[in-house]
């Protein structure tokens, strides 16, 4: 294992370094709130630390204002409840409608989702108005983003990404928020004919095929199938909907591991872990069983015999709970392979370079990853959007494991998170430097493009955020901090208790 994990750390100890973080961040949120334009589109990420707009498409303002949104919950500071909440009324209203993303859960989830939250949390003050309009937002981001649907040869599907109908990309994983959320409001996508399409078994049938095509486990499927790594994006054909290859756009090759992309699924699938978990057994076992589901409705049109009828439904009732276990056992599989394959290639400090198999590796001294990260080395750059992530991930991991009672290696993820946790609350990770704009430094965006800015004198990108890498790590700490105060987990769906 690569990650040198303190199995000392708690919650607690890393308190001064979260309270450090939020005060920082509270006034980065507040310079660039006053100086930040929307002409040029949404901050992405940071040149000479000032954040600037450029991107595929437009998937990062719900961070913009779910960061604020998050300092508010961590710091209880009015200023920024202001902020979050006019920002998603005035900008956020064509990301609701935005049918070319695969990114609702990212934008909405951060901005609508988190306001109605807090109102059920009463942090906020009720407003059975303003509680109508975040529903409604959250209800029709589900609704289109499950409409992104491409229809494998089985019979299931997928949300494809932006590149188009052939294209699963393992960050979707965390998107299907939208579709959680949505479901739980009692939302379904209405399709051709009245069709009243589950977001619930839509939402399922995405986990269990990015899980199946996107994530290795060592069972030989190509020369480089090594268990727990991640491909970026899963291609198909789809005029047959047989899978073809795997690929990738943002890391270095189909056959390496791009770092965010593995810590995208290490967060989603542990967090539909936590979702799925919650849900009433009846409901989440018809998700899990779609062609069951339809038996069991011809069997009750055709009118058998009575006996029959009982004896078929029966069998079909049996087989609805063995599919359900089976799906949580194949998400827990893929959370936990992710999650392993993660902490064996990363540095000892938590941080991963951004690539597994970026071309200049093997020039960097010695074993790189028995060694703290180093943002400033001459060959290949770090991901420290990457750690946010993923640490994120692996708290809620050992959380999970342990409310099922794997106590046996609960602990270790949670323990493996809060080390990547103090590693990120630390300099040269924490931007200390007001007149910077980026709360978490050496984060890069695009690699292959070349999209990522390079200080004179660095051969590699360093020193920059990105507007994903400073919510997530807003989040972490927030996830860390109402830990200590006692307050309830920190879920997006609002934890088990939530009707």
């Amino acid at each position: 294992m690569a990650l040198k994990i303190d199995s000392s750390l708690t919650p607690q100890k890393l308190l001064s370094k979260i309270y450090r973080l939020f005060e920082l961040s509270g006034e980065k949120i507040l310079r660039l709130e006053k100086s930040w334009r929307a002409e040029p589109g949404t901050p992405v990420f940071t040149v000479k630390g000032k954040y600037t707009s450029r991107g595929w498409t437009e998937w990062t303002q719900g961070f913009q204002y779910g960061s604020a949104l998050l300092q508010f919950d961590a710091m209880g500071d009015d200023r920024f409840l202001e902020i979050g909440r006019r920002g998603t009324i005035s900008r956020m209203a064509s990301h609701v409608s935005h049918i070319g993303v695969h990114d609702h859960g990212f934008n909405n989830i951060s901005t609508y989702g988190n306001l109605l939250r807090l109102m059920r949390e009463g942090k906020i003050p009720q407003n059975e108005r303003e509680q109508d309009f975040y529903e409604l937002a959250l209800k029709v981001s589900g609704a289109v983003q499950a409409a992104r649907w491409t229809k494998l040869a089985d019979g299931t599907g997928f949300i494809h990404s932006f590149n188009g109908p052939h294209s699963l990309f393992v960050d979707t994983i965390r998107s299907l928020r939208s579709l959680a959320v949505a479901h739980q409001l009692g939302h379904v996508l209405m399709g051709e004919q009245d069709e009243k399409i589950s977001l619930l078994r839509r939402l399922a049938e995405h986990a269990l095929n990015t899980a199946r095509y996107n994530v290795y486990y060592g069972e030989g499927r190509d020369a480089y199938d090594l268990p727990g790594r991640t491909a970026h994006e899963a291609v198909f054909n789809t005029a047959s909907g047989v899978f073809r290859c795997p690929n990738s756009q943002q890391g270095f090759s189909p056959f390496t591991t791009w770092t965010r992309g593995l810590a995208w699924a290490i967060l989603g699938f542990a967090e539909q872990l936590e979702f799925l978990s919650c849900l009433p057994r009846s409901i989440f076992e018809e998700a899990a069983a779609p062609g069951l589901v339809r038996s069991k409705v011809e069997n009750r049109e055709l009118k058998r015999p009575a006996w029959l009828k009982h004896k078929v439904e029966g069998f079909i009732a049996q087989q609805m709970k063995q599919n359900s276990e089976l799906t949580l056992d194949a998400l827990l599989r893929a959370a936990i392979s992710t999650a392993d394959f993660y902490l064996a290639n990363s540095c000892a400090d938590g941080i991963p370079m951004w690539d597994t198999g970026a071309p200049n590796l093997h020039r960097l001294p010695g074993n790189y990853l028995s060694k703290p990260s180093n943002p400033f080395n001459q060959f290949e750059p770090v991901d420290s959007s990457a750690a946010a992530i993923a640490a994120q991930g692996l708290c809620r991991l050992g959380r999970y494991l342990d409310a099922t009672r794997n106590t046996q290696h609960g602990p270790r993820y949670r323990e493996a998170g809060l080390t990547i946790a103090r590693t990120l609350l630390s300099e040269p990770y924490l931007s200390t430097n007001t007149k910077h704009q980026g709360l978490i430094l050496h984060s890069v965006y695009h690699c292959p493009n070349g999209w990522d800015y390079i200080a004179p004198g660095q051969k590699v990108p360093n020193g920059e955020s990105s507007m994903w890498g400073d919510y997530h790590a807003r989040e972490l700490a927030l996830l860390i901090l109402r830990e200590t105060r006692g307050e309830n987990y920190l879920t997006f769906f609002g934890g088990c208790d939530t009707k």
